[in-house]
């Protein structure tokens, strides 16, 4: 369907990345990182469904919101809501006089949800294809914001700029993540908060269905040689990096310090068969409820939301 993912499997992965929470050795690794996730994000615009394809016209209305409705879908199956999407993780009531900061806008569905509920929204996106996307979508709907393309490695803003991040599965596909993290923090002012999701390194997701059931019984350690390797082909992105709570209040030390940790999946993390039509039938008769037991409850979802404040 695209260039980075094909038969299933998703490549053209930074080299050089080696563990599940490898930084870069220095500069010139960092710089060479950043161009191949650039690249990947490119080429492969963040939509949430991979694997079927979308009719509507890129940048219509029509595109946009059979986004929304593939991506709410999923997200009411293990995050349901009272009022607005992903209100369970963000709070809109406490916005209104928040300037806040999006890492990462992807084709602009959380920018839609965030920026009428706030004093004032700033998105940013290494790529240029997510910046336009982004850009055009909050035109056609009318919504007041700034989209600029920026690397979250290196922000241009001020310090003391922000009141709340916002970042959903962005800064763990980042060169360098720590180094976001210390721009965050720089770019908050004192007393700000943020929250972010990135990969969540369970047991379950990385060694069972990972480890298990593609690196054993499917064969792909023969390939691909160990479980970290079998773990990044089944990840977007040229890096993927997953993390244990441990490790996340680990990275943040010093920066941030972190008030919550939540844990989500998909309702597919728990069905351990490969994707297809079998796995599709057999979520449909897993009810929601008992999903989110196993994701959320028993924290096997591959789903780390980190709710934090700025030291």
């Amino acid at each position: 369907m695209t260039e980075n993912f094909r038969k299933g499997e998703f490549g053209n992965k930074a080299a050089g990345f080696y563990s599940p929470t490898q930084l870069p050795g220095d500069e010139v690794e960092r710089r060479s990182w950043q161009d191949a996730n650039k690249a990947w994000w490119e080429a492969t615009p963040m939509r949430y469904d991979w694997r079927e394809q979308i009719d509507e016209s890129p940048g219509t209305r029509a595109y946009f919101q059979e986004i929304d409705r593939r991506f709410f879908s999923s997200v009411r199956k293990f995050m349901p809501w009272r009022n607005v999407p992903f209100d369970a993780v963000i709070p809109y009531e406490d916005l209104a006089d928040k300037d806040v900061l999006e890492i990462g806008v992807g084709q602009g569905t959380h920018a839609q949800l965030i920026a009428p509920r706030c004093k004032s929204y700033t998105g940013i996106d290494l790529t240029s294809r997510a910046t336009q996307a982004t850009s055009q979508r909050l035109r056609l709907f009318g919504v007041p914001a700034r989209v600029l393309q920026m690397d979250a490695e290196n922000m241009t803003f001020a310090a003391d700029s922000f009141d709340y991040i916002w970042s959903w599965g962005v800064i763990h596909h980042s060169a360098d993540t720590r180094k976001i993290l210390i721009e965050m923090h720089r770019v908050l002012r004192p007393g700000g908060s943020c929250a972010v999701m990135v990969y969540h390194r369970s047991w379950w997701i990385y060694y069972v269905l990972c480890g298990f059931l593609k690196g054993i019984l499917l064969g792909k350690l023969l390939t691909h040689r160990n479980v970290h390797h079998v773990a990044q082909t089944a990840t977007d992105g040229a890096i993927a990096r997953y993390y244990t709570p441990s490790e996340w209040r680990l990275i943040t030390n010093g920066l941030f310090t972190v008030e919550s940790i939540q844990i989500h999946g998909l309702k597919t993390d728990i069905i351990p068969i490969p994707h297809g039509v079998l796995k599709r039938s057999l979520e449909t008769l897993v009810p929601d409820g008992l999903a989110r037991l196993f994701t959320h409850r028993m924290r096997l979802g591959s789903f780390l939301v980190a709710h934090m404040r700025k030291v």
